[in-house]
Protein backbone atom coordinates (compact mmCIF):
# COMPACT_ATOMS: atom_id res chain seq x y z
CA UNK A 1 0.00 0.00 0.00
CA UNK A 2 1.33 3.45 -0.92
CA UNK A 3 1.42 6.52 1.33
CA UNK A 4 -1.37 7.92 -0.82
CA UNK A 5 -3.42 4.76 -0.26
CA UNK A 6 -2.91 5.15 3.49
CA UNK A 7 -4.52 8.58 3.28
CA UNK A 8 -1.44 10.74 3.87
CA UNK A 9 -1.86 12.67 0.61
CA UNK A 10 -5.54 13.42 1.11
CA UNK A 11 -6.49 16.03 -1.48
CA UNK A 12 -10.24 15.27 -1.32
CA UNK A 13 -12.06 14.75 1.95
CA UNK A 14 -14.75 12.09 1.76
CA UNK A 15 -18.49 12.55 1.75
CA UNK A 16 -18.73 11.51 5.41
CA UNK A 17 -18.50 15.19 6.35
CA UNK A 18 -22.03 15.72 4.99
CA UNK A 19 -23.39 12.77 7.01
CA UNK A 20 -22.22 14.05 10.36
CA UNK A 21 -24.87 16.13 12.18
CA UNK A 22 -23.81 19.64 13.15
CA UNK A 23 -20.16 18.69 13.55
CA UNK A 24 -20.85 17.38 17.02
CA UNK A 25 -19.07 14.84 19.16
CA UNK A 26 -17.87 14.90 22.74
CA UNK A 27 -14.72 15.78 24.63
CA UNK A 28 -12.94 13.81 27.34
CA UNK A 29 -11.49 17.12 28.58
CA UNK A 30 -14.75 17.95 30.25
CA UNK A 31 -15.12 17.47 33.99
CA UNK A 32 -18.75 16.44 33.54
CA UNK A 33 -17.77 13.76 31.00
CA UNK A 34 -15.07 12.33 33.27
CA UNK A 35 -17.46 12.34 36.23
CA UNK A 36 -20.09 10.49 34.18
CA UNK A 37 -17.45 7.84 33.41
CA UNK A 38 -16.49 7.29 37.06
CA UNK A 39 -18.00 3.79 37.28
CA UNK A 40 -14.88 2.30 35.70
CA UNK A 41 -12.71 3.58 38.56
CA UNK A 42 -15.31 2.67 41.16
CA UNK A 43 -15.51 -0.88 39.79
CA UNK A 44 -11.73 -1.19 40.19
CA UNK A 45 -11.78 0.16 43.74
CA UNK A 46 -14.92 -1.43 45.17
CA UNK A 47 -15.74 -4.37 42.89
CA UNK A 48 -17.51 -4.71 39.56
CA UNK A 49 -21.28 -5.33 39.91
CA UNK A 50 -21.67 -6.19 36.20
CA UNK A 51 -22.16 -9.92 36.82
CA UNK A 52 -24.94 -9.37 39.34
CA UNK A 53 -26.69 -6.74 37.22
CA UNK A 54 -26.33 -8.89 34.09
CA UNK A 55 -28.02 -11.78 35.89
CA UNK A 56 -30.92 -9.48 36.77
CA UNK A 57 -31.25 -8.36 33.15
CA UNK A 58 -31.23 -11.98 31.96
CA UNK A 59 -33.80 -13.03 34.56
CA UNK A 60 -36.05 -10.15 33.53
CA UNK A 61 -35.74 -11.16 29.87
CA UNK A 62 -36.53 -14.79 30.66
CA UNK A 63 -39.60 -13.64 32.57
CA UNK A 64 -40.68 -11.89 29.36
CA UNK A 65 -40.50 -15.23 27.54
CA UNK A 66 -37.27 -15.02 25.52
CA UNK A 67 -35.50 -18.17 24.36
CA UNK A 68 -33.43 -19.25 27.41
CA UNK A 69 -30.61 -20.29 25.08
CA UNK A 70 -30.45 -16.73 23.67
CA UNK A 71 -30.51 -17.91 20.07
CA UNK A 72 -30.97 -15.68 17.04
CA UNK A 73 -31.94 -17.91 14.15
CA UNK A 74 -31.37 -16.39 10.73
CA UNK A 75 -32.54 -17.78 7.41
CA UNK A 76 -29.52 -16.78 5.36
CA UNK A 77 -28.68 -20.14 3.81
CA UNK A 78 -25.25 -21.72 3.71
CA UNK A 79 -23.66 -18.85 1.75
CA UNK A 80 -23.81 -15.37 3.27
CA UNK A 81 -21.69 -12.46 4.44
CA UNK A 82 -21.77 -9.99 7.31
CA UNK A 83 -19.91 -6.96 8.66
CA UNK A 84 -18.22 -6.49 12.01
CA UNK A 85 -17.32 -3.11 13.52
CA UNK A 86 -15.83 -2.44 16.94
CA UNK A 87 -15.95 0.54 19.30
CA UNK A 88 -18.07 2.73 17.11
CA UNK A 89 -20.00 5.29 19.06
CA UNK A 90 -18.26 8.61 19.51
CA UNK A 91 -20.63 10.32 17.09
CA UNK A 92 -17.80 12.36 15.60
CA UNK A 93 -15.90 12.52 12.33
CA UNK A 94 -13.94 9.32 12.88
CA UNK A 95 -17.15 7.31 13.31
CA UNK A 96 -18.89 8.83 10.30
CA UNK A 97 -15.75 8.35 8.17
CA UNK A 98 -16.36 4.58 8.35
CA UNK A 99 -19.93 4.82 7.07
CA UNK A 100 -19.44 5.26 3.27
CA UNK A 101 -17.13 2.25 3.07
CA UNK A 102 -19.45 0.27 5.31
CA UNK A 103 -22.40 0.95 3.00
CA UNK A 104 -20.38 0.02 -0.07
CA UNK A 105 -18.98 -3.19 1.40
CA UNK A 106 -22.26 -4.05 3.11
CA UNK A 107 -24.57 -3.91 0.09
CA UNK A 108 -25.13 -7.68 -0.02
CA UNK A 109 -24.46 -8.55 3.62
CA UNK A 110 -27.08 -10.30 5.74
CA UNK A 111 -26.38 -8.42 8.99
CA UNK A 112 -23.75 -6.51 10.95
CA UNK A 113 -22.30 -6.91 14.44
CA UNK A 114 -20.89 -4.19 16.70
CA UNK A 115 -18.28 -5.52 19.11
CA UNK A 116 -17.95 -3.31 22.20
CA UNK A 117 -18.70 0.31 23.12
CA UNK A 118 -21.72 1.12 20.98
CA UNK A 119 -22.07 4.49 22.73
CA UNK A 120 -19.43 6.75 24.30
CA UNK A 121 -18.91 8.00 26.92
CA UNK A 122 -21.47 6.28 29.19
CA UNK A 123 -23.84 4.22 27.05
CA UNK A 124 -26.82 6.50 27.59
CA UNK A 125 -30.01 5.51 25.78
CA UNK A 126 -30.55 9.18 24.99
CA UNK A 127 -27.43 9.35 22.81
CA UNK A 128 -28.26 6.60 20.32
CA UNK A 129 -29.74 8.89 17.68
CA UNK A 130 -26.54 10.46 16.36
CA UNK A 131 -24.21 7.66 17.47
CA UNK A 132 -26.13 4.63 16.18
CA UNK A 133 -29.38 5.22 14.31
CA UNK A 134 -28.22 8.16 12.17
CA UNK A 135 -24.82 6.87 11.01
CA UNK A 136 -26.27 3.47 10.03
CA UNK A 137 -29.63 4.65 8.72
CA UNK A 138 -28.83 3.54 5.15
CA UNK A 139 -27.50 0.11 6.09
CA UNK A 140 -30.42 -2.08 5.05
CA UNK A 141 -29.86 -5.10 7.28
CA UNK A 142 -30.13 -5.91 11.00
CA UNK A 143 -27.40 -4.85 13.43
CA UNK A 144 -26.62 -6.87 16.56
CA UNK A 145 -24.16 -5.95 19.30
CA UNK A 146 -22.26 -7.02 22.38
CA UNK A 147 -21.71 -4.27 24.96
CA UNK A 148 -18.38 -2.79 26.01
CA UNK A 149 -17.37 -1.25 29.30
CA UNK A 150 -18.68 2.18 28.25
CA UNK A 151 -22.13 0.71 27.60
CA UNK A 152 -22.05 -0.61 31.16
CA UNK A 153 -21.49 2.84 32.69
CA UNK A 154 -25.24 3.27 32.23
CA UNK A 155 -25.95 -0.03 33.97
CA UNK A 156 -26.58 -1.40 30.46
CA UNK A 157 -29.93 0.43 30.51
CA UNK A 158 -29.53 2.16 27.14
CA UNK A 159 -28.11 -0.95 25.45
CA UNK A 160 -30.89 -3.22 26.70
CA UNK A 161 -33.59 -0.74 25.75
CA UNK A 162 -32.30 -0.31 22.19
CA UNK A 163 -31.10 -3.80 21.28
CA UNK A 164 -33.35 -6.01 23.45
CA UNK A 165 -36.45 -3.78 23.70
CA UNK A 166 -36.24 -4.30 27.46
CA UNK A 167 -37.94 -2.10 30.05
CA UNK A 168 -35.76 -0.62 32.82
CA UNK A 169 -34.75 -2.78 35.77
CA UNK A 170 -36.30 -1.99 39.08
CA UNK A 171 -33.74 -0.12 41.22
CA UNK A 172 -31.87 -2.24 43.75
CA UNK A 173 -30.09 -0.48 46.62
CA UNK A 174 -26.30 -0.77 46.57
CA UNK A 175 -25.07 0.02 50.05
CA UNK A 176 -21.66 1.37 50.95
CA UNK A 177 -19.37 3.88 49.30
CA UNK A 178 -19.75 2.31 45.86
CA UNK A 179 -23.51 2.66 46.03
CA UNK A 180 -23.18 6.26 47.16
CA UNK A 181 -20.88 7.29 44.30
CA UNK A 182 -22.07 4.93 41.56
CA UNK A 183 -23.57 6.62 38.51
CA UNK A 184 -27.18 5.51 38.13
CA UNK A 185 -28.74 4.72 34.71
CA UNK A 186 -30.34 7.61 32.86
CA UNK A 187 -34.06 7.57 32.25
CA UNK A 188 -34.61 7.01 28.55
CA UNK A 189 -36.66 9.68 26.80
CA UNK A 190 -39.07 7.33 25.01
CA UNK A 191 -40.36 9.96 22.61
CA UNK A 192 -36.83 10.87 21.60
CA UNK A 193 -35.90 7.19 21.19
CA UNK A 194 -38.97 6.49 19.06
CA UNK A 195 -38.04 9.34 16.75
CA UNK A 196 -34.47 8.04 16.51
CA UNK A 197 -35.71 4.55 15.65
CA UNK A 198 -37.46 5.97 12.59
CA UNK A 199 -34.03 6.49 11.04
CA UNK A 200 -33.68 2.71 10.89
CA UNK A 201 -37.37 1.96 10.48
CA UNK A 202 -37.34 -0.28 7.39
CA UNK A 203 -38.54 -3.87 7.88
CA UNK A 204 -35.20 -5.20 6.61
CA UNK A 205 -33.34 -3.28 9.32
CA UNK A 206 -35.26 -4.61 12.30
CA UNK A 207 -33.50 -6.74 14.90
CA UNK A 208 -34.23 -7.61 18.51
CA UNK A 209 -31.66 -9.68 20.34
CA UNK A 210 -32.53 -11.68 23.46
CA UNK A 211 -29.83 -10.46 25.86
CA UNK A 212 -26.39 -8.81 26.01
CA UNK A 213 -24.97 -12.20 25.03
CA UNK A 214 -26.37 -14.38 22.26
CA UNK A 215 -25.73 -16.93 19.52
CA UNK A 216 -26.53 -16.17 15.88
CA UNK A 217 -27.28 -19.52 14.24
CA UNK A 218 -26.87 -20.09 10.51
CA UNK A 219 -26.57 -23.24 8.44
CA UNK A 220 -22.78 -22.95 8.11
CA UNK A 221 -21.64 -21.06 11.20
CA UNK A 222 -22.58 -20.00 14.73
CA UNK A 223 -21.49 -16.51 15.85
CA UNK A 224 -21.30 -16.44 19.65
CA UNK A 225 -21.41 -12.99 21.29
CA UNK A 226 -20.34 -12.60 24.93
CA UNK A 227 -20.64 -9.70 27.35
CA UNK A 228 -17.44 -8.85 29.26
CA UNK A 229 -18.95 -6.16 31.50
CA UNK A 230 -16.75 -3.44 32.95
CA UNK A 231 -13.80 -5.46 34.24
CA UNK A 232 -13.76 -8.37 31.82
CA UNK A 233 -15.07 -11.19 34.02
CA UNK A 234 -17.62 -13.73 32.71
CA UNK A 235 -20.22 -14.53 35.37
CA UNK A 236 -21.35 -18.08 36.20
CA UNK A 237 -24.67 -17.87 34.38
CA UNK A 238 -23.11 -16.66 31.16
CA UNK A 239 -20.31 -19.24 31.48
CA UNK A 240 -22.81 -22.10 31.82
CA UNK A 241 -24.65 -20.83 28.73
CA UNK A 242 -21.38 -20.45 26.80
CA UNK A 243 -20.41 -24.03 27.58
CA UNK A 244 -23.81 -25.25 26.35
CA UNK A 245 -23.85 -23.27 23.13
CA UNK A 246 -20.27 -24.27 22.39
CA UNK A 247 -21.33 -27.92 22.16
CA UNK A 248 -23.20 -27.16 18.92
CA UNK A 249 -21.39 -29.18 16.22
CA UNK A 250 -21.16 -26.28 13.74
CA UNK A 251 -17.97 -24.18 13.46
CA UNK A 252 -18.00 -20.95 15.44
CA UNK A 253 -16.68 -17.42 15.78
CA UNK A 254 -16.49 -15.79 19.20
CA UNK A 255 -17.30 -12.05 19.35
CA UNK A 256 -16.32 -10.41 22.61
CA UNK A 257 -15.97 -6.98 24.17
CA UNK A 258 -12.34 -7.70 25.13
CA UNK A 259 -9.75 -9.36 22.85
CA UNK A 260 -7.90 -12.48 23.98
CA UNK A 261 -4.58 -11.58 22.34
CA UNK A 262 -3.71 -7.90 22.09
CA UNK A 263 -0.52 -5.83 22.03
CA UNK A 264 1.69 -8.95 21.92
CA UNK A 265 0.12 -10.19 25.16
CA UNK A 266 -2.36 -12.85 26.25
CA UNK A 267 -5.35 -11.40 28.11
CA UNK A 268 -8.26 -13.88 28.09
CA UNK A 269 -11.41 -13.01 30.03
CA UNK A 270 -11.44 -14.80 33.40
CA UNK A 271 -14.43 -17.00 34.20
CA UNK A 272 -15.99 -16.27 37.58
CA UNK A 273 -15.87 -19.98 38.42
CA UNK A 274 -12.19 -20.34 37.43
CA UNK A 275 -10.26 -20.70 34.22
CA UNK A 276 -10.62 -18.40 31.22
CA UNK A 277 -12.81 -18.01 28.17
CA UNK A 278 -9.95 -19.27 26.04
CA UNK A 279 -10.24 -22.69 27.68
CA UNK A 280 -13.62 -22.93 25.96
CA UNK A 281 -12.36 -21.49 22.67
CA UNK A 282 -9.40 -23.87 22.47
CA UNK A 283 -11.39 -27.05 23.16
CA UNK A 284 -11.34 -28.85 19.77
CA UNK A 285 -14.84 -30.24 20.36
CA UNK A 286 -16.20 -26.67 20.28
CA UNK A 287 -14.85 -25.90 16.78
CA UNK A 288 -14.00 -22.22 17.24
CA UNK A 289 -12.09 -20.93 14.21
CA UNK A 290 -11.73 -17.29 15.31
CA UNK A 291 -12.15 -15.03 18.35
CA UNK A 292 -12.73 -11.34 17.61
CA UNK A 293 -12.68 -8.64 20.29
CA UNK A 294 -13.12 -4.88 20.42
CA UNK A 295 -12.06 -2.40 23.13
CA UNK A 296 -8.66 -1.53 21.57
CA UNK A 297 -9.09 0.93 18.70
CA UNK A 298 -7.08 -0.68 15.93
CA UNK A 299 -6.75 -3.99 14.06
CA UNK A 300 -4.47 -6.86 15.06
CA UNK A 301 -4.44 -10.53 14.02
CA UNK A 302 -2.64 -13.42 15.72
CA UNK A 303 -2.86 -16.83 14.00
CA UNK A 304 -2.28 -19.15 16.97
CA UNK A 305 -1.61 -22.84 16.44
CA UNK A 306 -3.66 -24.92 18.87
CA UNK A 307 -2.96 -28.61 18.45
CA UNK A 308 -3.32 -29.47 14.78
CA UNK A 309 -5.34 -26.38 13.86
CA UNK A 310 -4.98 -22.58 13.79
CA UNK A 311 -7.36 -20.20 15.57
CA UNK A 312 -7.39 -16.59 14.36
CA UNK A 313 -7.36 -14.22 17.35
CA UNK A 314 -8.33 -10.75 16.17
CA UNK A 315 -8.63 -7.24 17.56
CA UNK A 316 -11.16 -5.19 15.61
CA UNK A 317 -11.86 -1.95 17.45
CA UNK A 318 -11.33 0.60 14.69
CA UNK A 319 -14.97 1.21 13.85
CA UNK A 320 -15.29 4.79 15.05
CA UNK A 321 -13.44 5.76 18.20
CA UNK A 322 -10.06 7.43 17.96
CA UNK A 323 -7.07 5.28 17.01
CA UNK A 324 -4.94 3.51 19.59
CA UNK A 325 -1.28 3.27 18.64
CA UNK A 326 0.20 0.17 17.00
CA UNK A 327 3.82 1.38 17.00
CA UNK A 328 4.02 0.54 20.73
CA UNK A 329 3.64 -3.18 19.88
CA UNK A 330 7.11 -4.74 19.96
CA UNK A 331 8.35 -7.58 17.81
CA UNK A 332 5.64 -10.21 18.14
CA UNK A 333 6.60 -13.41 19.93
CA UNK A 334 3.43 -14.50 21.75
CA UNK A 335 1.92 -18.00 21.62
CA UNK A 336 4.26 -19.11 18.87
CA UNK A 337 3.12 -16.32 16.51
CA UNK A 338 6.16 -14.84 14.79
CA UNK A 339 6.45 -11.29 13.55
CA UNK A 340 5.87 -12.13 9.89
CA UNK A 341 2.58 -13.91 10.70
CA UNK A 342 1.26 -10.98 12.78
CA UNK A 343 -0.84 -8.33 11.02
CA UNK A 344 -1.94 -4.92 12.21
CA UNK A 345 -3.60 -1.74 10.95
CA UNK A 346 -2.56 1.00 10.98
CA UNK A 347 0.96 -0.10 10.10
CA UNK A 348 3.36 0.66 12.93
CA UNK A 349 5.15 3.29 10.83
CA UNK A 350 1.91 5.10 10.04
CA UNK A 351 0.95 5.02 13.71
CA UNK A 352 4.32 6.49 14.73
CA UNK A 353 4.16 9.20 12.05
CA UNK A 354 0.60 10.08 13.06
CA UNK A 355 1.47 10.59 16.72
CA UNK A 356 4.68 12.45 15.87
CA UNK A 357 2.65 14.88 13.77
CA UNK A 358 0.16 15.47 16.56
CA UNK A 359 2.76 16.13 19.22
CA UNK A 360 4.88 18.26 16.88
CA UNK A 361 1.88 20.48 16.28
CA UNK A 362 0.46 20.65 19.78
CA UNK A 363 3.75 20.91 21.71
CA UNK A 364 5.44 23.02 19.01
CA UNK A 365 8.27 20.49 18.83
CA UNK A 366 8.93 20.42 15.09
CA UNK A 367 11.97 18.19 15.53
CA UNK A 368 9.81 15.32 16.77
CA UNK A 369 7.89 15.00 13.50
CA UNK A 370 8.65 11.87 11.48
CA UNK A 371 7.44 11.57 7.90
CA UNK A 372 5.58 8.36 7.01
CA UNK A 373 8.70 7.08 5.20
CA UNK A 374 10.99 7.96 8.11
CA UNK A 375 8.65 6.32 10.61
CA UNK A 376 8.31 3.23 8.41
CA UNK A 377 12.09 2.82 8.23
CA UNK A 378 12.74 3.40 11.92
CA UNK A 379 10.01 0.93 12.93
CA UNK A 380 11.35 -1.66 10.50
CA UNK A 381 14.83 -1.15 11.92
CA UNK A 382 13.53 -1.53 15.47
CA UNK A 383 11.19 -4.48 14.89
CA UNK A 384 13.47 -6.21 12.34
CA UNK A 385 10.56 -7.03 10.07
CA UNK A 386 9.91 -6.86 6.37
CA UNK A 387 8.25 -3.51 5.55
CA UNK A 388 4.78 -3.87 4.06
CA UNK A 389 5.59 -1.04 1.64
CA UNK A 390 8.76 0.58 0.39
CA UNK A 391 9.60 4.10 1.62
CA UNK A 392 9.03 6.86 -0.89
CA UNK A 393 12.60 7.93 -1.54
CA UNK A 394 15.85 7.17 0.32
CA UNK A 395 15.81 7.51 4.12
CA UNK A 396 18.82 7.73 6.43
CA UNK A 397 17.98 7.06 10.07
CA UNK A 398 19.44 9.84 12.25
CA UNK A 399 19.86 10.30 15.99
CA UNK A 400 17.09 12.92 15.87
CA UNK A 401 14.69 10.33 14.46
CA UNK A 402 15.68 7.77 17.11
CA UNK A 403 15.12 10.24 19.95
CA UNK A 404 11.73 11.17 18.51
CA UNK A 405 10.75 7.50 18.26
CA UNK A 406 11.87 6.87 21.86
CA UNK A 407 9.79 9.75 23.18
CA UNK A 408 6.80 8.52 21.20
CA UNK A 409 6.97 5.01 22.70
CA UNK A 410 8.30 3.09 19.70
CA UNK A 411 10.32 0.99 22.18
CA UNK A 412 10.57 0.85 25.99
CA UNK A 413 11.81 4.12 27.39
CA UNK A 414 11.14 5.61 30.86
CA UNK A 415 10.49 9.15 29.59
CA UNK A 416 7.94 8.79 26.86
CA UNK A 417 4.95 10.86 25.87
CA UNK A 418 1.50 9.31 26.40
CA UNK A 419 0.44 7.65 23.16
CA UNK A 420 -2.00 4.93 24.17
CA UNK A 421 -5.08 4.79 26.40
CA UNK A 422 -3.96 7.67 28.63
CA UNK A 423 -3.59 9.81 25.52
CA UNK A 424 -7.00 8.80 24.21
CA UNK A 425 -8.79 9.35 27.47
CA UNK A 426 -7.29 12.64 28.58
CA UNK A 427 -5.43 14.32 25.71
CA UNK A 428 -7.13 13.42 22.42
CA UNK A 429 -9.24 16.54 22.25
CA UNK A 430 -6.15 18.74 22.35
CA UNK A 431 -5.86 18.11 18.62
CA UNK A 432 -8.21 18.34 15.66
CA UNK A 433 -9.44 14.80 15.09
CA UNK A 434 -11.69 15.85 12.21
CA UNK A 435 -8.84 15.79 9.69
CA UNK A 436 -7.98 12.64 7.69
CA UNK A 437 -6.32 10.21 7.75
CA UNK A 438 -8.31 8.49 10.50
CA UNK A 439 -6.94 4.92 10.14
CA UNK A 440 -10.31 3.33 10.89
CA UNK A 441 -11.28 -0.19 9.79
CA UNK A 442 -14.08 -2.73 9.58
CA UNK A 443 -14.34 -6.44 8.82
CA UNK A 444 -16.20 -8.09 5.94
CA UNK A 445 -16.73 -11.80 6.58
CA UNK A 446 -18.06 -14.11 3.88
CA UNK A 447 -19.16 -17.67 4.67
CA UNK A 448 -19.76 -20.82 2.68
CA UNK A 449 -20.21 -24.35 4.07
CA UNK A 450 -16.56 -25.03 3.22
CA UNK A 451 -14.76 -21.75 3.94
CA UNK A 452 -14.82 -18.46 5.81
CA UNK A 453 -13.01 -15.46 4.32
CA UNK A 454 -12.26 -12.57 6.65
CA UNK A 455 -11.15 -9.26 5.17
CA UNK A 456 -10.09 -6.08 6.96
CA UNK A 457 -10.85 -2.87 5.04
CA UNK A 458 -9.57 0.60 5.88
CA UNK A 459 -11.46 3.87 6.21
CA UNK A 460 -9.20 6.92 5.98
CA UNK A 461 -11.75 9.70 5.54
CA UNK A 462 -10.40 10.47 2.06
CA UNK A 463 -12.65 10.29 -0.99
CA UNK A 464 -10.55 7.77 -3.00
CA UNK A 465 -10.69 5.29 -0.11
CA UNK A 466 -14.42 5.84 0.26
CA UNK A 467 -14.93 4.91 -3.38
CA UNK A 468 -12.55 1.94 -3.19
CA UNK A 469 -11.93 0.85 0.45
CA UNK A 470 -8.35 -0.47 0.77
CA UNK A 471 -7.96 -4.12 1.68
CA UNK A 472 -5.49 -4.29 4.58
CA UNK A 473 -5.62 -7.98 5.49
CA UNK A 474 -7.28 -11.18 4.30
CA UNK A 475 -7.37 -14.68 5.72
CA UNK A 476 -9.23 -17.79 4.55
CA UNK A 477 -10.35 -20.37 7.11
CA UNK A 478 -11.45 -23.89 6.24
CA UNK A 479 -14.75 -24.86 7.85
CA UNK A 480 -15.49 -28.30 6.43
Amino acid sequence: MSERGAGWACTQTGTFAQLRPNGQGFTWLNVATLWRSRNDILASLFGDPSGEVRARWVAAQEARGIDPEFRIKLSVGGNFSFLLLGDTGEGDASQYAVVPGMLKLGEDTAFAVIASDVIYPTGSGNEYCDKFFRPYKDYDAPIYAVPGNHDWYDGLGGFMRVFCDAPPLKPKPDRGLRGLLWRKPETVDEERLAKARELRGKPAQQATQPAPYWAIETDSLVIVGVDTGIKNVIDKGQTAWLRRVSLDPRPKILVTGKPIYVGNAYKPSPLEEGGTIDDIVRDPAHRYVAAIGGDVHNYQRYPVKVGDRVIQYIVSGGGGAFMHATHTIGRVDVAGVDEDAFKCYPLRGDSLSFYSQLYARRLRMKWIYLTPSEALCIMSDQIKNRPVRAPEGPVTITSRMRWAARLLGAWPWPFRLPVDKVFHRYLSELSDWDTPPFFKQLLHISVTPEELTLRCFAATGCLPQELDPPLEDEVRITLS
